[in-house]
């Protein structure tokens, strides 16, 4: 996230390739564990050509254009993150916790699967590939996924670790971004590629609790969860997958049935699964996207919070985890201390004078209200888009839409002032533009690949025409017809 007018020199050699038939295995260890030391300082003194592609942010969707950007004839590309190495929701990797994804949405394999950056390949240099075989396992754990992506990016030639982006502005003679770098240099980039994540979402009401350290979101529960073993008392609020996982966490950890009083609240009016079907799946295609993006915003803007199940709900497996470590409370008689609460929105909290939280609830289809009291408050309320302070300079050359959000083509470009002639891309951050699918790690590679095919102007990578049975709206000139008996 980032200086005297900079590039790399020549780009750094690519990581060797996996070893020919005949070198010791040892090789394979070396390419798994040992990746080049990268110095973005270094490469941002030598020359002041201009980078095809810069990306902000090496989360997995910035990670997966990286991974498809090397070795491609003729791009230079650099990607430039903030912290030390590749860290994906550390506070939320729970033994056991497992991908809503199969593991061919990895980085690359969705649009290249016969890329080194493959998660196959990745087992392949850690001597895994007959394990993972005799597994059958089609859904990987979170902890192993981040472990495949920090091979990745710890080898990646164009990945830059402890390189912050203070500020991005636009270099209007020499037609450029200006990436800046802490110390006062900048990288010049035709293409800038904004994969800075998302930021966790807190309701207003609880904000200042959370500022004061009285709440926790879900991002940080690994870090406190020590700090509950005292509590007799704990509330999740937020239904999806992380509430799911955090309260699951909870029941097992006290299976002794010894533990606190647990309380699970969710806005949503069921405790209801993700869409999980092979067809519901389809959303999650290319072909939605399109179809999605076709429609008026204020279409979309109505269509998105009917969609929930699609992209917010727990996985059936989690919902019946936790059901089973209900019932196995309950052995012997012994009540299960548990409550659960769809349709409940919290409107209100404040501190009460034991230490814990007093929550103002409000019953969402019956209208009624009740205060309840919690030692502790643990928000699973999820993450949204955020705007970026490095974007700040650039602010007044973005076509904002009615609501502040940016204007995003089918090709994840952002619109801009017709005077700026690079191109500003977004990863994860066009939501009520793309739909479902822009959290969505299926669909990481093939927007990975629409940008670089969109910055180097050919097709890179080719993409398929269609990738759904569903056809998502009419064909444009077809009658419809009633269906014969």
């Amino acid at each position: 996230m980032r200086a005297q007018l900079t590039a790399p020199t020549t780009p750094q050699p690519n990581p060797p390739r996996e070893p020919t038939p005949g070198k010791s295995r040892r090789a394979v260890h070396a390419i798994a564990s040992v990746p080049a030391p990268h110095d973005a300082r270094h490469d941002a003194r030598e020359h002041s050509d201009p980078y095809d592609l810069v990306g902000v942010g090496i989360g997995p969707f910035n990670l997966s254009l990286a991974a498809l950007a090397d070795g491609v004839p003729g791009l230079r590309s650099l990607f430039l993150e903030a912290k030390p190495q590749f860290s994906w929701h550390p506070g939320l990797l729970l033994d056991g916790a497992r991908m809503q994804v199969p593991f061919l949405a990895d980085l690359v394999s969705l649009v290249d699967p016969s890329s080194r950056w493959s998660f196959l390949s990745y087992l392949r240099a850690h001597d895994r590939l007959f394990p993972f075989y005799f597994s059958e396992r089609t859904h990987l754990t979170r902890r192993e996924y981040e472990h495949y992506c920090r091979w990745v990016s710890g080898a990646l030639p164009n990945c830059r670790f402890d390189s912050p982006v203070p500020a991005v502005a636009w270099d209007s003679r020499a037609r450029v971004f200006r990436i800046s770098l802490p110390d006062g240099g900048t990288v010049p980039a035709r293409n800038l590629v904004l994969g800075v994540g998302t930021e966790p979402m807190i309701p207003g009401c609880l904000r200042e609790l959370h500022r004061a350290g009285l709440v926790h979101h879900a991002e940080d529960y690994l870090g406190i969860r020590h700090t509950l073993e005292s509590a007799t008392d704990i509330t999740v609020l937020g239904s999806g997958q992380s509430g799911a996982e955090i309260l699951l966490d909870l029941l097992r950890s006290r299976s002794d049935r010894t533990g606190p009083r647990l309380r699970w609240l969710t806005r949503t009016r069921a405790i209801a699964p993700m869409e999980y079907s092979k067809l519901g799946l389809e959303h999650f295609t290319p072909d939605y996207t399109r179809y999605f993006h076709a429609l008026p915003q204020d279409v979309r803007d109505r269509l998105l919070p009917d969609q929930w199940q699609l992209y917010k709900a727990a996985s059936v497996q989690t919902l019946a985890e936790i059901h089973d470590a209900l019932y196995d409370r309950t052995t012997g008689g012994l009540p299960a201390d548990v409550e659960i609460l769809p349709g409940t929105e919290v409107r209100g909290a404040r501190p009460d004078p034991l230490g814990g939280l007093e929550l103002h609830c409000h019953h969402r289809q019956t209208g009624s209200t009740r205060s309840l009291r919690t030692d502790a408050l643990l928000l699973a309320t999820g993450y949204a888009a955020r705007r970026p302070a490095l974007l700040n300079p650039l602010a007044g050359l973005v076509e904002w839409d009615e609501q502040g959000r940016y204007r995003v083509g089918l090709d994840h470009r952002v619109r801009l002032r017709p005077e700026v002639t690079a191109g500003l891309y977004v990863q994860n951050a066009e939501l009520h533009t793309h739909g479902v699918g822009t959290p969505d790690l299926g669909l990481g590679a093939h927007r990975a690949a629409t940008i670089l095919n969109a910055v180097a102007g050919r097709t890179v990578h080719r993409l398929p025409a269609r990738t759904a049975w569903t056809s998502f709206a009419p064909a444009a000139g077809r009658q419809a017809t009633a269906p014969t008996a």
